[in-house]
């Protein structure tokens, strides 16, 4: 805390000891945003007693000389030792294996003739006779007849033949397999090693620190301890979840995963600044660098690796986000609409002093559906409505307006629909529009309903203020628009799962009935859009 305070150590914004008696010394360093954690850890083992090195007196023995060793010649003097060990130990239970199937012979030898053992041993005078006696008529060593000399008589009499022939066959494999470790060296070293690592899975420990491969290199050296200002790209999913990606992608194929239906997109710096405006007509202010990176991939950008925006932002209950915005005084603006059909450009003003402002003035039973940044592309604002209406104009007959202003009429909609959709989007051939139609009296995501796709260059252009024309025809148990979408192909859809759900192909009719979905449809939306400003 010393070095924090004086601003010898910087990148730290808080250290929590949780050491104790059953794990140990445990500190836990929480990292600002914008610092590299391998560069702090550089720091902090250089100027703190986290790292500490100190020498050793190698001085072994070796063949009765001392000698100065290094660690490597010091694994090797031991590995040699347990060699010579496991060598010598094979050598002397072979050797014992050897004299007890001597014995053992010996054994079966006078077993076969148990009668007149006996009657040979209680005919001699004393025990050398017997024992010389052994040796001549039995063709016996020494140390057998003494062998069976010294064993009581009732044991030499209740000996098995068929568990000393079995002995003697443990004892003829021990003794060939014995000999096959003495005579093979690389047998023998495998033995060691199987023996020392028995020994360390018996009474090792496990590690408390990690071995890295970059180990003792100068982190801080090649890696800057802040986060560079690089280009990025912060994404926003239909499940909620905010990332950045460390580069901003411009190809957005491949295929797709779970929760990788991007509704909102927009180019920023690691460092910098974005807006998120929620379904109240609020913008929140939101730093780049405390999102989650996401890795670089060759496919569509997905957000698995996103954290919720719940993390970041304190919205109201009911509060709902709709679009990501950047906070460039420069930039292009944004363009709104609401569920009552109220349609604005705001001007792109926005306080520097504020975390939290207003961007449009909101009736009391009115929420924002959508949002975007209107690009020089985007010259088309579409309105769908519950009750299967669809309504677009020109961008240039929306003017735009200061973060006070409420709006101007956009749709006409009637009194018991409301908007599911607005966009602005770019007229032509790969211009589609997505309605999914279902019971109005389901909860949404409940019930799959039905799907058309249908092209945007089907349904004329009428007025701002007007009703538009027809863009779903409802089937029986149908009664709403549960959700709308417009935009470039292709088009996307997911579950609540954030699982991707296959779309019908294309048909021209703009009035036509839908195809039945096999699973609940909550998010529509399409291929992410990359270019632009950077904000």
């Amino acid at each position: 805390k010393v070095l924090v305070q004086t601003k010898k150590l910087t990148g730290i914004a808080d250290v929590k000891n949780l050491t104790d008696h059953a794990h140990g010394l445990r500190l836990v360093i929480e990292v600002k945003s914008g610092f590299h954690p391998e560069a702090l850890l550089e720091q902090l083992f250089r100027q703190t007693p986290l790292e500490e090195s100190f020498g050793v007196n190698a001085v072994a023995l070796v063949d009765g000389q001392p000698r100065t060793l290094g660690l490597r010649e010091l694994l090797q003097v031991y590995r040699d030792h347990r060699i010579e060990v496991v060598r010598r130990r094979s050598s002397h239970r072979r050797g014992r294996a050897a004299d007890r199937l001597h014995l053992v012979a010996g054994l079966l030898v006078a077993l076969l003739g148990i009668d007149e053992v006996v009657q040979l041993i209680r005919s001699s005078d004393d025990a050398e006779t017997a024992r010389g006696r052994l040796v001549q008529v039995f063709d016996l060593s020494r140390e057998q007849a003494t062998y069976i000399l010294d064993m009581p008589l009732r044991r030499l009499t209740r000996l098995s033949r068929l568990e000393l022939e079995r002995e003697r066959d443990d004892l003829g494999e021990r003794i060939r397999d014995l000999d096959g470790i003495l005579a093979d060296h690389d047998r023998l070293r495998a033995l060691v090693s199987d023996e020392l690592a028995q020994v360390a899975r018996e009474h090792g420990t496990p590690r408390r620190t990690v071995l890295l491969e970059s180990a003792g290199q100068p982190v801080s050296a090649r890696e800057p301890l802040e986060v560079t200002d690089h280009p990025c790209l912060v994404l926003l999913s239909s499940a909620g979840l905010l990332a950045r990606s460390g580069v901003a992608p411009r190809t957005t194929g491949g295929a797709r995963a779970r929760h990788d239906l991007v509704i909102s997109a927009v180019r920023a710096t690691a460092r910098g600044q974005v807006g998120v405006l929620t379904s109240l007509g609020r913008v929140h202010r939101l730093v780049v660098l405390d999102l989650p990176a996401l890795p670089d991939t060759a496919v569509a950008p997905h957000l698995q690796g996103g954290a919720p925006v719940t993390e970041f932002l304190a919205l109201a209950p009911g509060e709902k986000v709709r679009c990501l915005t950047g906070l460039d005084q420069d930039g292009p603006g944004l363009v709104l609409g609401t569920a009552t059909g109220v349609v604005k450009r705001v001007q792109p003003d926005h306080p520097s002093n504020k975390d939290t402002w207003e961007v449009v003035r909101l009736a009391d039973d009115d929420t924002v559906v959508g949002a975007q940044e209107v690009g020089a592309d985007e010259t088309e604002l579409c309105f769908v409505t519950s009750d299967a209406q669809l309504l677009h104009f020109d961008v240039s007959a929306v003017r735009a307006q200061g973060r006070a202003g409420g709006g101007v009429a956009g749709a006409k909609v009637s009194p018991q629909a409301h908007v599911v959709f607005f966009g602005a989007l770019r007229p032509g051939d790969d211009a589609v529009v997505v309605t999914v139609a279902g019971s109005g009296a389901a909860l949404p995501g409940t019930e799959p309903g039905t799907v058309k796709v249908t092209p945007f260059a089907e349904y004329p252009g009428k007025g701002r203020a007007t009703g538009g024309v027809r863009c779903h025809r409802f089937l029986r148990d149908e009664s709403v628009l549960q959700l709308a979408w417009a935009g470039q192909s292709p088009p996307l859809a997911a579950a609540s799962s954030g699982a991707p759900v296959e779309l019908p192909t294309t048909q021209g009719r703009r009035d036509g009935s839908g195809t039945p979905l096999e699973q609940p449809v909550v998010a529509l939306g399409g291929p992410v859009r990359t270019e632009g400003p950077i904000v």
